[in-house]
């Protein structure tokens, strides 16, 4: 950034398979506000601190939050939440904010959160809600064959830091320009093997069974990179939809994944503006 800091930043792969939606339901009656579902505590959290921050009277009534985002995957489930309990207070209000300010209370909603909240590809601080860079396009067509990890739910706040080593460092200042390139170009190829690589980076603080199992069926279906979720239990393969054959090679990466034990997958289309099942 501008100011020269060192910063932790994120790209994150959307998944509009899963969603979270807010309501807010104003009453003057009660005496404050609640949420449900009860452990909500950060949708909860989420519409106080909005409702701080921009000067709105009091809340009082209840938050209605309903999800189908599994929690602790590395699906953004919180990010989810807490986003869409954003836009439902201002809504209440018959009020709008700019994105980056939207992403800014997210973060003193959670502590850190997802770049959900955007549209374009951008690298994201997760833990200060600044975006460190944008790159002013939408991720290009890519078909994701998701997979869980088996390696149980990761509380991203709980989990410790990942102290990176000087080469690390450097190494993802080179796969920023990498990631830059690839987005500026919509080449789907280098965005993969950006992600193949900060994968591999991961693996020394969390590692994933099967690592290598898992490259070895994304060289073999062709898939263009290996998305793994740094503090979630979740991945996925990235395939060029446009690609002859290309439904052939997920489902040849789907056999292999029961080959290795993992049996459950998912398949969506993202990026574009697009996203079917």
């Amino acid at each position: 950034m501008p100011d020269g800091k060192l910063r932790r930043g994120l790209t994150t792969l959307s998944c509009a398979l899963f969603t979270s939606e807010a309501s807010l339901e104003l009453d003057g009656a009660a005496s404050t506000l609640t949420v449900s579902p009860a452990w909500k505590a950060k949708a909860l959290r989420a519409a106080l601190v909005t409702a701080e921050e921009i000067g709105l009277p009091q809340l009082r009534g209840v938050l209605h939050v309903r999800s189908s985002i599994e929690v602790g995957r590395g699906f953004g489930s919180s990010t989810s939440d807490v986003t869409a309990t954003i836009r439902a207070t201002l809504d209440a209000f018959g009020l709008e904010l700019d994105n980056a300010r939207i992403a800014r209370l997210a973060v003193l909603a959670e502590s850190a959160a997802d770049p959900l909240m955007f549209d374009d590809m951008l690298l994201f601080a997760h833990r200060e809600g600044l975006v460190i860079e944008s790159f002013e396009v939408p991720l290009p067509a890519v078909a994701v064959l998701g997979f869980p990890l088996n390696i149980g739910p990761v509380d991203t706040l709980a989990f410790p830091r990942a102290r990176y080593n000087r080469n690390e460092i450097i190494r993802f200042d080179e796969l920023r320009l990498e990631l830059r390139s690839g987005a500026l170009a919509g080449d789907l190829a280098a965005i993969g093997r950006v992600a193949t690589e900060s994968a591999r980076i991961n693996q020394r603080f969390l590692p994933v069974p099967q690592f290598q199992d898992l490259l070895d069926i994304a060289t073999s279906a062709g898939a263009a990179g290996l998305q793994i979720a740094h503090s979630g239990s979740i991945g996925g393969f990235l395939f060029a939809p446009g690609d002859p054959g290309v439904s052939h090679s997920i489902e040849q990466a789907e056999k292999q994944l029961q080959a290795i034990g993992v049996s459950e997958s998912w398949y969506y289309l993202e990026g574009l503006g697009e996203t079917s099942c």
